[in-house]
């Protein structure tokens, strides 16, 4: 029976080898049918894991904010001719804070097999670095842009983590990553514990974990990286 196979790619310009297992290479190979988040990023990652790959024998499909959801049972039609399907994000793991949930739902209910890859996740790695709680954490995606519901987000998920012990994770578009430090800085409690991790798994990787008042005097240059963010207990 043909599968869906949700395939990692690395978090950044990283070799193959150190963060994807060997047999990777094989089962890619073998794959000619892709459901992609970005149609470049995936032709050159197809092409680091496996040189010989000749892209145009394969079949892409792009799963991204642009992607009518009506289209997405197309995808998954060459399943039905037995051949199996990758699905590949930008970085990390498919459908863990990137596309590829809808996909593997409708999966499920035509009973075509999932099979999960290992890979780096941006997500884990950095909440096993962060010595904080990995019994009970939340990953809250992004925040609100704007303030007060930004300000109001970040109040409630640090009152969240002080009553339940829940570590709380969030992400931001690299870009906007020093105003969303800033804005932690200045409304979480000076003894709430900020985990920072970025370029996980890079030569340039920084994952420091340390109080709110520690930060506010030793600000990182974090612009343009991509970054977890973390508050919890420690």
């Amino acid at each position: 029976m043909a599968k869906l196979f949700l395939i990692p790619t690395t978090l950044g310009d990283t070799s193959i080898e150190r963060v994807l297992p060997p047999d990777l290479t094989q089962l890619i190979s073998s794959v000619s049918v892709f459901i992609v988040e970005d149609l470049r990023t995936a032709r050159r990652f197809l092409k680091k894991v496996n040189p010989s790959i000749v892209i145009d024998d394969l079949t892409f499909f792009e799963l991204n904010q642009h992607t009518d959801k009506k289209e997405i049972s197309r995808f998954l039609e060459p399943n039905r001719n037995g051949l199996d399907i990758g699905i590949i994000s930008e970085a990390g793991c498919p459908g863990v804070a990137d596309p590829g949930a809808e996909v593997v739902k409708l999966a499920h209910i035509r009973n075509i097999q999932v099979v999960p890859l290992v890979g780096p996740s941006s997500i884990l790695l950095a909440l096993m670095a962060s010595g904080m709680s990995g019994q009970n954490f939340a990953f809250n995606g992004y925040l609100p842009i704007r303030n007060p519901e930004k300000a109001n987000q970040i109040k409630m998920l640090e009152n969240r983590m002080q009553t339940e012990g829940q570590t709380q994770l969030f992400i931001e578009a690299p870009y906007r990553n020093a105003q969303l430090l800033d804005e932690l800085l200045r409304n979480c409690d000076p003894q709430t514990m900020l985990c920072i991790a970025v370029d996980i798994t890079l030569d340039t990787e920084f994952i420091r974990c340390k109080s709110v008042s520690w930060w506010k005097t030793n600000i990182p240059d974090i612009q343009k990286r991509p970054a977890i963010f973390m508050i919890g207990k420690v």
